[in-house]
C-alpha cells in the first residue's frame, strides 16, 4: 500500500479529490474519477469466506506460472499517462491477479491485473457493477469476476477488442471457467457452501 500521509481523517464523499488528497486520508479508501469511496464498514464473514476460497484456488492455480495472487489490501492504481507518483484512481479489489512483475511495487500494483475478482457486499454491489466495471473496462483489465453471495453467482466478464464483450454467468452448480486462462476452473458449490 502507499505511505500514507497525517493530515484530513475523513473526506466528504460529495467532493473531488487528487491523489496527493488520497494520500492524507485515513482509513481504507478508493479513489474512482476524483471521487472517495469508503470502505468500511468491514466484510462480512460470508464474503471473507468467499474470498479466502477464491484466492486458495487461484494461489494454487497460479503457483507455477509467473502470476501473483494478491487479497485486499492492495493498492491498484490506474493513470491515464502511466504517471504512478501521481495516479487518478487507486482501488483495492478483493483479489488481483498480477501477471507482469514489474507492475508490482512496494506501493501496490501499477496499471491494469490480468484478473481482478470483486465480492459483492450491499454497501459495494452499485460501484463495483458500474463504476469499477467501466474503470476496469477503461484501463485494460482482461478478466473482471464480479462474485454476488447474494444470488449465488459469478460473472465474468473478458475483454474483446477494448470491451467487455464476452459475459458469462455461473450459479453454484457451476465451474466457473476463465476465458484468459484456458485451465482455470473452479467448482462453485464449495465457494456458497456457508
Amino acid at each position: 500500500m502507499a505511505r500514507r500521509l497525517r493530515g484530513v481523517t475523513r473526506p466528504d464523499e460529495n467532493c473531488t479529490y487528487s491523489y496527493q488528497d488520497w494520500l492524507t486520508w485515513e482509513g481504507a479508501w478508493e479513489l474512482i474519477h476524483g471521487k472517495a469511496y469508503n470502505m468500511t464498514p468491514s466484510p462480512n464473514s460470508t464474503h471473507q469466506f468467499i474470498v479466502g476460497e477464491l484466492y486458495y484456488a487461484l494461489r494454487s492455480f497460479f503457483q507455477n506460472r509467473k502470476c501473483y495472487v494478491f487479497v485486499a489490501p492492495l493498492d491498484v492504481m490506474f493513470s491515464e499517462h502511466l504517471d504512478y507518483d501521481s495516479p487518478e484512481h487507486v482501488v483495492q479489489p478483493d483479489i488481483s491477479v498480477v501477471c507482469a512483475k514489474e507492475q508490482v511495487s512496494k506501493q501496490g500494483c501499477h496499471g491494469a491485473p490480468s484478473l481482478l475478482v470483486e465480492v459483492l457486499s450491499p454497501s459495494t454491489a452499485l460501484k463495483d457493477f458500474n463504476e469499477k466495471f467501466n474503470l476496469y473496462q477503461k484501463y485494460g483489465v482482461q478478466e473482471y469476476w464480479i462474485v454476488d453471495p447474494g444470488n449465488r453467482t459469478v460473472h465474468v466478464n473478458t475483454l474483446q477488442e477494448g470491451v467487455y464483450s464476452i459475459r458469462s454467468t455461473y450459479t453454484e452448480q457451476d465451474i466457473v471457467q476463465s476465458i484468459l486462462f484456458r485451465e482455470l476452473q473452479i467448482p462453485l458449490h464449495q465457494l456458497f457452501s456457508i
